[in-house]
């Protein structure tokens, strides 16, 4: 397709899909670790991506090979990647997809605060601080509401890692050589160097398996083909197709569906604090996208 300025009813119906893939996933994790320790099926998760993705560029005739310039710059990315799912998968063994989710889609946060002081042409605007002062607000207020019996700070606070882990990625690609490198190449460093750590981790911690039944390797397989390998590649996709603020702007939409998924399909108890905290969560995000109108 070729390149468009502006988010046309295709793309929009694409990225309202996938917000809503990306939200179902949580709920997918939060089922397959029942079945899996943790860090055990966040390994096997990017071990599977590794293979799929390893067919893809086979079809696609995608190289292997990467400029050395880049090699750092995807270590770095594959060491993230490994804190960052490690932490998540953890994080919704210990508290609600609800929780998590507002908490982990407030990445758009900390990407914005970095991107100001290492990205001289992404400033802070007017808007941009508005947007994170009520995102921040609406994180803190997750992190203080104490009111639900299944909340745990631990939880919590890896959700927050795990955000802060997926920002440091995004802003390695953008200040890095790595930005010149194909997505597929991209994403095969962060699986593939991911795969070892995370396995030989979850080796250490004894937590492998835990009576998995088919509904667990369901959703180890939905997640292996449909996230950690293609659905990622689509994302890439779409952005080389729209404005990338335009496609971010859309990211508001994964708490939202993931609290309601939660609600929905887990029956957790979605308290009025987390509500509040998912308005303001989503409210900033969209700020923080949102392009300023021309003078």
């Amino acid at each position: 397709m070729d390149r468009k300025s502006n988010i046309d009813a295709i793309g929009a119906a694409a990225l309202i899909a996938f917000a809503l893939h990306l939200a179902f996933n949580q709920v997918v994790i939060k089922v397959t670790v029942d079945g899996f320790g943790p860090v055990f099926a966040a390994g096997l998760r990017s071990a599977g991506a590794v293979i799929v993705l390893l067919i893809w560029m086979r079809l696609r005739g995608i190289s292997m090979m990467v400029p050395r310039a880049a090699v750092p710059a995807g270590i770095l990315c594959g060491l993230l990647f490994a804190l960052e799912f490690m932490v998540l998968f953890t994080a919704l063994d210990f508290t609600t997809v609800s929780r998590a989710s507002v908490i982990f889609y407030s990445m758009p946060v900390w990407l914005a605060i970095a991107s100001h002081f290492l990205l001289p042409g992404d400033p802070m605007t007017r808007l941009k601080a508005v947007g994170l002062l009520l995102a921040m607000s609406g994180v803190a207020l997750a992190l203080l509401d104490r009111s639900d019996a299944t909340a745990s700070l631990v939880g919590d606070l890896m959700a927050l890692t795990s955000a802060i882990c997926w920002a440091g990625i995004a802003l390695c690609v953008k200040i890095t050589p790595l930005s010149r490198v194909e997505p597929a190449q991209q994403l095969m460093f962060q699986v593939a160097i991911s795969t070892p750590i995370l396995l030989f981790v979850a080796m250490l911690t004894g937590d492998l398996m835990r009576d998995p039944q088919p509904i667990h390797y369901a959703g180890l397989l939905f997640q292996i083909i449909a996230v950690a390998s293609l659905g990622f590649l689509v994302w890439f996709w779409l952005l080389t197709i729209y404005p990338a603020s335009s496609v971010a702007s859309f990211s508001f939409l994964s708490p939202v569906f993931a609290v309601i998924l939660g609600w929905l399909l887990l029956s957790e108890d979605v308290g009025i604090q987390v509500w509040v905290a998912l308005a303001l969560v989503s409210l900033g995000i969209y700020l923080i996208n949102r392009k300023p109108r021309a003078a």
